[in-house]
């Protein structure tokens, strides 16, 4: 085991015994959402995995360990600190290590340690992607390199609206890695269920999802599998609304000059002022969604 990581003792038995493990991350809880939203939704999505028959891991760095599942206080420790958390990317783990900080995954950063610790299945609420305007900042996520190197199997809402959607789905083509729809051929928009973009299969049960992703390892392809699961009806956004909250919020970021691993935290929480609240109750929603069928499929894994 990597001398860096602790794995939680409940998660530490469940993989002993072959019993299904899901991660998930820890930028929601510090960036995505305010305190203590981030913290209760943290404990819902665990509770909602465990219900379904999984062991939930919380993946972040906290005093400069490597964690693969997180304690309750652990968990309030992050939604607490909130921002002042570092928000860590692949770049960012060796610093943080040696330094004994905290840290917050990404998407990349959960999918390092998830596969460390021997998780192959991770739910999230949306991925990072190509920005919009990258053929000129050229601000594209790891998240897209990590999907390309590291075999876990990744299900979320699809890529966040607030990126390219088409350039993403055609740098995951390039980099080799599938994208599938969970009952649906089109690409989910995170907060909405329809983009206008195909994805490369569609997929209706939680076993053939598992039997793909098994397919894949054993034939030592490299890599991870992206699961796009679409919002529930029930709490998809009206694209219009959403869109044109974006739009608005995309250019203050501009006019405000932020960039980088700021953007992403800014637009979301720009987007939830815009939307009076909206987002952050289909994010909720989203969340739980993707918590639920990725420990579907960790059972038939």
């Amino acid at each position: 085991m990597n001398k860096y990581l602790d794995i939680a003792p409940e998660v530490a038995a469940a993989l002993e015994a072959g019993r299904p493990v899901v991660a998930l991350e820890s930028t929601i809880i510090s960036h995505g959402m305010p305190y203590p939203q981030n913290v209760e939704t943290a404990l819902r999505v665990e509770d909602t995995i465990r219900a379904e028959g999984a062991v939930p891991a919380t993946i972040a760095i906290i005093g400069g360990r490597l964690k693969a599942g997180l304690s309750k206080d652990e968990i309030e420790h992050l939604g607490k600190k909130g921002r002042e958390v570092a928000k860590a990317s692949r770049r960012d783990l060796p610093v943080l290590v040696a330094r004994g900080q905290d840290g917050a995954t990404t998407v990349t950063t959960t999918m390092i340690i998830a596969s460390m610790a021997g998780i192959k299945v991770f739910a999230t609420g949306g991925i990072g992607g190509v920005h919009r305007g990258a053929e000129t900042t050229m601000d594209i996520s790891a998240d897209l390199e990590e999907l390309a190197r590291t075999p876990v199997m990744v299900v979320c809402a699809g890529a966040k609206s607030i990126l390219d959607l088409g350039l993403t789905l055609e740098y995951l083509e390039t980099k080799g890695v599938p994208v599938i729809g969970y009952g649906t051929e089109e690409l989910p928009a995170f907060y909405t269920r329809r983009s206008g973009f195909k994805v490369d299969y569609r997929i209706d049960t939680p076993e053939e999802l598992a039997a793909a992703f098994r397919a894949k390892l054993e034939m030592g392809l490299g890599g991870g599998m992206l699961v796009t699961n679409p919002i529930p009806e029930e709490y998809s956004m009206d694209p219009d609304r959403i869109n044109a909250a974006i739009e608005q919020a995309l250019s203050e970021a501009a006019s405000q000059g932020i960039r980088g691993k700021e953007t992403t935290p800014f637009l979301l929480a720009r987007i939830k002022d815009i939307t009076g609240g909206d987002s952050l109750a289909s994010n909720i929603q989203l969340v739980l969604n993707n918590a639920r069928l990725a420990a579907r499929a960790a059972r038939f894994l």
